[in-house]
């Protein structure tokens, strides 16, 4: 039973902003428990390796499975069906298969498409196993939970609770030689620490898919991963891409502490809440080599953030970034802009906001409404969505219009956003001092995605 995981070709998203282009942990760690049971498994990352879907489609001929599973979020997903429209033309025998944080909350539409047979909901990397040994032993498919097809929907599967019986991606599958950050092909690791997240922000389809039970692997399998990346990747910085690293302070510590003591001295990056790091902390996380922090900012005007159920405010923000500042470490300062509410007056305001916050990068989103998310069904409800082109929510396009921005002006005011941030005179020569030349390819990289 020879099993493909497939990553769509796309070429836009947040992270690009930044000049990120990361493994696909999900199907890595599928694709780890799939070897673990003795199955053939492969990996096409078409992102990472620029594959077009004519290019992806030969490829799937060579590889001649017996099921191809497709992950997809949701400005991918026309991809996602593109590629498996063409992977049951090349092997009309193949089940194929379609998972990730879109299918799991747009199955019943995806089921429509002649070209899914099984969509897999929430997380995959069981679900997954279960699956491919029904199919290969021809059981019937009503008996794996966590999945849906055309004629049924199974009982969804329960969370994974100890996320240390699940072993760690199968990188050895992966294109590593192509991840980028900064836009520079680096040694990249990046890790995931924990799943769920007990906060309730609007936007976040994470929470949606993972709960809002925070599950974290114990620091020493953490440890252990960490090592695996710099001793057998050549890992030559680490990026934790958690939704929030800095949860429990008693871990941070825990991992920090281990990553002193057994030597690990490559540099580091995580998430954080501006409301969950303290001095203590940033310091403990400067010794053990963190040099970034990617912190959600989503707006300088507090009625807003208050709108999205940030459960923080505009002290804590310019109190967090003052102690990264303090302490000579990196922040990127994620930023949505035209959230329901939101007036050219306040994303103006946040605009300005942000610059006096002063963070190394900045990515101004325009705010959408994820399947999933209690944004989405908010304005779905009311009739906000202006765009039913999935690829569109891509964070660049504007899907909706606010009070007094129609979508060509929210999309002016992104572009000013990231114009006045980066063009500062003082912010080039600050950040070039910090960077070095690489700044100066990043800016115009910066800009150019966002058609400046």
């Amino acid at each position: 039973m020879k099993v493909l995981l497939v990553n769509p070709p796309y070429n836009s998203s947040k992270y690009r902003f930044i000049g990120l282009v990361a493994p696909p942990l999900g199907i890595a760690y599928i694709a780890a428990v799939l070897e673990k049971n003795g199955f053939d498994v492969s990996i096409i990352d078409a992102p990472a390796l620029e594959m077009d879907h004519e290019t992806l489609k030969n490829e799937i001929s060579k590889h001649a499975p017996d099921i191809v599973a497709i992950t997809s979020v949701t400005p991918t997903i026309s991809s996602a069906l593109k590629v498996a429209k063409i992977s049951k033309e090349v092997c009309p025998d193949a089940v194929v298969v379609m998972g990730g944080y879109h299918p799991t909350f747009t199955y019943s539409h995806l089921l429509k498409f002649d070209c899914v047979d099984v969509v897999v909901r929430g997380e995959g990397e069981y679900t997954m196993l279960e699956l491919v040994e029904a199919i290969e032993a021809g059981r019937d498919l009503k008996e794996v939970r966590g999945i849906a097809c055309e004629n049924f929907t199974s009982p969804p599967r329960d969370i994974i609770e100890d996320l240390d019986t699940i072993p760690f991606p199968a990188r050895h599958l992966l294109p590593m030689d192509h991840y980028k950050v900064l836009n520079m092909k680096l040694p990249i690791g990046t890790l995931i620490s924990g799943r769920g997240c007990p906060y309730t922000c609007s936007f976040c389809a994470s929470s949606a898919m993972h709960g809002h039970k925070l599950r974290m692997r114990s620091s020493d399998n953490v440890l252990d991963e960490m090592e695996h990346l710099v001793n057998d990747h050549s890992a030559e910085m680490l990026a934790f891409m958690d939704d929030t690293f800095t949860i429990s302070k008693k871990r941070v510590h825990e991992i920090c502490d281990g990553k002193i003591e057994r030597g690990l001295d490559n540099y580091w990056g995580a998430t954080a809440r501006v409301d969950n790091i303290n001095e203590e902390m940033l310091l403990k996380m400067k010794k053990a080599g963190c040099i970034t922090l990617f912190l959600g900012v989503e707006s300088g005007d507090q009625q807003s953030l208050d709108q999205m159920n940030k459960k923080t405010t505009v002290e804590k923000i310019k109190r967090a970034f003052e102690l990264t500042r303090k302490h000579d470490i990196r922040t990127i300062a994620s930023v949505a802009l035209g959230m329901p509410g939101d007036t050219r007056k306040s994303i103006e305001q946040t605009i300005k906001f942000v610059r006096n916050l002063n963070p190394s990068y900045a990515i101004f989103s325009l705010a959408t409404p994820y399947p999933g998310t209690d944004f989405y069904m908010k304005v779905a409800g009311r009739d906000l969505i202006k765009t039913d082109d999935w690829s569109k929510y891509n964070l660049l396009s504007p899907v909706l219009e606010t009070v007094d921005c129609s979508r060509e002006e929210l999309k002016k005011l992104q572009k000013k956003a990231f114009r006045q941030f980066y063009l500062r005179p003082r912010y080039i020569v600050q950040q070039t001092l910090m960077d070095g030349p690489i700044l100066l390819k990043t800016i115009p990289a910066i800009l150019k995605s966002v058609r400046m």
